[in-house]
């Protein structure tokens, strides 16, 4: 049995000729290719139902928690609280919704090496890093807030 090395020198070896003229082929110098199924559009597709509960969680509390720095930045109080406080619950579950994926984030990370998969479309992925950008924009929120007015409304102020 031949190695791939000896495969290859012997492939490399055979005087390449014109078609016409090399009509016999030599069964030898065939090299059979097998593929996995590996590409990168299915690789990180499989997410479960975690995943695209997190999708699903994640495209709606990202914007709602970014409006609501946004409230608290331009007007110096959270987002109202709307008929029977729905409002207010939103924005509180937003934020634990943000806290969440950036918790399984790091948790994938110590324990891979990698963050979460990409997921169809690239969706949680995106979720992930919106995450991100949501809590460093919260922070600076509420620094900025914490600095101008002695503390946060409703918590320290």
């Amino acid at each position: 049995m031949q190695t791939a090395l000896q495969k290859s020198a012997s492939i490399r070896s055979i005087a390449f000729k014109p078609a016409a003229a090399n009509a016999h082929i030599n069964r030898r110098a065939a090299v059979r290719v097998s593929a996995k199924k590996t590409d990168a559009a299915s690789a990180g597709t499989d997410v479960g139902a975690a995943g695209l509960a997190a999708i699903a969680a994640g495209l709606v509390a990202n914007p709602v928690m970014l409006f609501s720095e946004y409230t608290l930045k331009t007007t110096g109080e959270g987002i109202p609280p709307g008929p029977g406080g729905l409002y207010g619950a939103l924005e509180g579950v937003s934020y634990l919704v943000v806290l969440g994926i950036i918790g399984w984030s790091i948790a994938t990370k110590l324990r891979t090496g990698s963050g979460l998969p990409a997921g169809p479309s690239g969706l949680l992925g995106a979720v992930e890093g919106f995450s991100y950008l949501s809590l460093l924009g919260a922070i600076v929120v509420f620094g900025l807030t914490f600095l101008e007015k002695g503390g946060l409304p409703g918590i320290f102020g």
